[in-house]
């Protein structure tokens, strides 16, 4: 029984119920001020640790270490307010998809008003064109169809029906042709109708979505996290040890200005400043790199957490396929088939066909199935359309799922026929062998994903139109099988996926048969099939059970995708999850990293999500995980070198003090090693080349640390090695009597040889003394030339001398100094195989990932 159409509600009424549930919009996101991000922001003890030593290098009178300091704080600080603020804008942008205005009949007559004030129980009427102010149940419709792309990630549009009284008792849901429902923030892609509002603002389908982003946090990236821990406990170890030092000094050589500098000087040998300040540039460097192969990042942390992905959510239409439909399967009734080939060739006994399949669609096609028919009739020049229209055409009715047009080409008329494939089957009076045969085409078709519909033609008798089509006797042409063609890069980028160690699974609104026809055609590993009902019949621990088998999820619910990706989560993976409409929002802000659609995704997708693909290409996820795999790489190489660098430095800072001997450096020799040590781990290292097995090697386990014991060790290791033999030469020249000038000089070329030395072995995981010189790398290069340059001023220029209290430095002794780090890189490169060894001992997860140590 249709429902009948009232006349609407009263305007009392409409007020009444606009005043007991409030407008017809999202509510509005608590926003933070840019003030209040920023304050949140200089809470970060790495911001706060840069600060901190900037404003420690200015009351030293060091300007050019404080605006070095100062100036990556600030740009830090600026680059994450300006994130945080973009993310704020994820509710807003899903506001903006509300309709402003909308057409209600009220009191009788029809009247448009705000789209904020459409109340429940509302008369809506609906035009093409109309985005759909509310959730609402049609009570009248003609031929009316909907694009609910926004909701369902499917681009077909869906036909409507008018409500009955088992059609209503269904279910409510975006997606699939015959409901009686509309949705809010949907277009009217086709036709007309009239539909009683029943849900509106955040009771809608769209609405639900918004506070389910509402409720969602952003999480914290992991390595965030251990960088601030790791960089908290060096600030306060090394600030006690500095206090220690000033009171020994004072206390055992009484002069307590000496002891502040020399404190001072060890505080400033063991500040971890550069790790805030690495961690800032290879974020900042690594989005740069992933932009130029078409990959927005708009947290930059994602890079990282990418490279770790174990699992890959992904869904179907417009990632793995181009969300086009094109014309792939023909079929006629004498059983022939042709399948169409990249060169969209046609055998000439199937034009008839596609002919008659065109002419049986809209002559200005908007719907997907009738751009694809009219693409196809045009690259075959010996079709030709007939001059103007058609001269009658019957609609699509929810009682016959099948249109027809009536032309005239002078001399005759005809009918072409196209529709469902029952439809069609029941037009043509279709029986026994004959039924039985299209009924296997069409289910042959369905199997592989294929989309099908069947073309008849008939002949009008003359112009007095019959009051249906079932009043013509038609003739079954043959089928014709459209499907949305998959990315030619997929299946390439799959396997490499699946080589990395990465699970890649569907998960998609479309049928059960599509999906696994085109994950197979993707390369998605075989697995089970998890529908939409299936889930919602499964607690927490049964699904966690099935996501071990399962690699296909259809038609799948928005809330599902969140349960799905949260449920991955809680297992243990780190989770990638793409996506480009309203229903994949919540799983993109919920997943470690959420990677939208930058040609097609909607808005609040990409402001949900933390990387954009901007040419919507599956294959960039591939060199973004392999980019995020080198950041991670070249971020603790660059760690493993501060931590050992720090040791001889220290060192030589303690080692008088301990004995007694006058001081070797003090703060400005201290700074101008910085001066060193900053853009080699900032810039060198983040420009080191892949590691060869970058891809093939499995991703590193969730639960492994940055700064594992294996790296810790193995970077004292090397520190240590360099501070006994520093403290070696230290010793014997000291006790033979070289002028403390002279020493000091010597000590700080000797400490610059190490230095390099370094440098070098921490380039590379492999024990490869060759590669340390010949792995290319421009920037080192450029640090190269820049520290020979500042070496030679400081050999030749007297002032410079005399302003770091050095004396002039013997060639035998400059030679030492350089022959110290050539031993050093000798040794430590002779040491990487036993330490290995050592290392897959005490962590064997770390070293098969190749990012423990050596």
């Amino acid at each position: 029984m249709t429902v009948p159409i009232p006349t609407g509600l009263s305007s009392a009424e409409a007020a009444a119920r606009l005043a007991e549930d409030g407008p017809n919009e999202l509510a509005r996101a608590g926003r933070r001020s840019i003030l209040r991000i920023a304050f949140e922001v200089l809470r970060e003890p790495m911001l706060a640790l840069l600060l901190a030593g900037g404003v420690a290098y200015l009351l030293l009178g060091d300007l050019t270490e404080a605006l070095i300091l100062l100036g990556f704080a600030t740009f830090s600080v600026g680059v994450t307010v300006i994130q945080e603020t973009r993310t704020e804008h994820v509710l807003e942008a899903l506001r903006d998809l509300s309709a402003p205005r909308a057409r209600v009949i009220r009191d009788g007559a029809r009247v448009t008003i705000a789209g904020r004030e459409v109340v429940r129980d509302d008369l809506i009427v609906l035009e093409q064109g109309d985005r759909i102010a509310a959730d609402a149940v049609l009570v009248e419709a003609s031929d009316l169809q909907t694009d609910e792309s926004l909701l369902t990630g499917e681009s077909l549009q869906v036909g409507k029906v008018v409500a009955t009284d088992q059609a209503a008792s269904e279910t409510r849901r975006p997606g699939g042709d015959g409901q009686p429902y509309v949705y809010s923030g949907s277009l009217v892609a086709r036709g007309s109708g009239t539909a009683q509002v029943l849900a509106t603002g955040p009771r809608s389908e769209i609405g639900r979505i918004g506070q389910s982003l509402a409720t969602l946090d952003t999480e914290a990236p992991r390595l965030r996290r251990e960088t601030t821990r790791i960089v908290t406990w060096c600030a306060i170890g090394g600030g006690a040890v500095a206090l220690l030092v000033v009171a020994l000094y004072g206390l055992l050589r009484g002069g307590w200005i000496e002891a502040v500098l020399a404190g001072i000087a060890i505080g400033m040998s063991m500040l971890p400043e550069e790790f805030p300040v690495v961690l800032t540039v290879f974020l900042a460097m690594g989005a740069w790199r992933i932009g130029t192969v078409g990959v927005l990042t708009r947290r930059a942390t994602a890079i990282e957490t990418l490279g770790s992905a174990t699992v890959l959510c992904t869904d179907k239409t417009g990632t793995l396929t181009e969300n086009r439909m094109s014309l792939a399967e023909l079929w006629l009734p004498t059983g022939e088939t042709f399948t169409i080939g990249p060169d969209g060739v046609v055998a000439d006994s199937f034009h008839a066909l596609i002919e008659n399949a065109a002419l049986a669609s809209a002559v200005e096609p908007s719907d997907p199935m009738d751009v694809a028919l009219h693409g196809a009739r045009t690259a075959l020049p010996s079709i030709a359309l007939p001059n103007g229209g058609p001269v009658h055409a019957y609609a699509l009715r929810p009682e016959l799922l099948a249109m027809s047009n009536v032309w005239d080409d002078g001399d005759t008329l005809s009918i072409a026929a196209k529709g469902a494939p029952e439809a069609i089957a029941g037009l043509c009076h279709l029986i026994g062998d004959a039924l039985a045969a299209m009924t296997a085409a069409v289910e042959a078709m369905a199997i592989r994903g294929i989309r099908v519909l069947a073309v008849a033609t008939a002949t009008p008798p003359n112009r007095d139109w019959a009051e249906t089509q079932r009043d013509y006797t038609y003739t079954l042409t043959g089928l014709v099988g459209m499907a949305d063609p998959i990315r030619v890069s997929v299946p390439g980028a799959v396997a490499e996926c699946r080589s990395a160690g990465i699970r890649v699974v569907m998960i998609t609104g479309d049928y059960a048969a599509t999906a696994r026809s085109i994950a197979t055609q993707a390369g998605i590993a075989e697995g089970d099939v998890l529908t939409g009902s299936e889930l919602a019949s499964l607690d927490d621990a049964q699904l966690a059970e099935r996501l071990k088998t399962v690699t296909v999820f259809a038609r799948i619910m928005p809330e599902q995708k969140l349960r799905i990706v949260q449920a991955f989560k809680a297992d243990g993976e780190i989770v990638a999850m793409t996506g480009d409409g309203v229903n994949d929002a919540p799983s993109l802000k919920a997943a470690h990293i959420g990677i939208a659609m930058g040609k097609r995704g909607t808005d609040v997708a990409r402001e949900a999500s933390a990387m954009v693909l901007l040419e919507d290409d599956f294959g960039s996820i591939v060199q973004s995980v392999r980019l995020g795999r080198r950041i991670y790489d070249n971020l603790r190489k660059a760690m493993a070198f501060i931590f050992a660098v720090h040791v001889p430095i220290a060192g030589l800072a303690l080692l008088p003090l301990i004995l007694g001997l006058p001081i070797v450096f003090g703060p400005i020799h201290i700074a101008l090693l910085e001066m060193v040590i900053d853009p080699v781990c900032a810039l060198v290292f983040e420009a080191e080349r892949d590691e060869d097995d970058i891809i093939a090697r499995p991703p590193r386990a969730p639960a492994e640390p940055l700064f594992s014991l294996p790296m810790i060790v193995w970077s004292v290791f090397q520190g240590g090695l360099a501070f006994t033999m520093l403290a070696t030469v230290f010793l014997v020249e000291t006790w033979s009597g070289m002028p403390e000038i002279e020493l000091r000089a010597l000590m700080f070329f000797a400490l610059v040889a190490a230095i390099v030395a370094l440098i070098l072995v921490n380039r590379s995981f492999s024990a490869s003394l060759g590669q340390a010189f010949v792995r290319h790398n421009a920037a080192l290069r450029y640090v190269a030339v820049a520290i020979s340059g500042v070496t030679a001023l400081i050999l030749f220029l007297p002032q410079a001398q005399v302003l770091l209290k050095f004396g002039s430095i013997a060639w035998r002794d400059m030679a030492l100094a350089v022959g110290l780090g050539i031993v050093l890189l000798v040794l430590l490169e002779g040491c990487k195989p036993l330490v290995r060894r050592l290392a897959a001992w005490v962590s064997p997860t770390s070293v098969r990932n190749q990012t423990a140590a050596p």
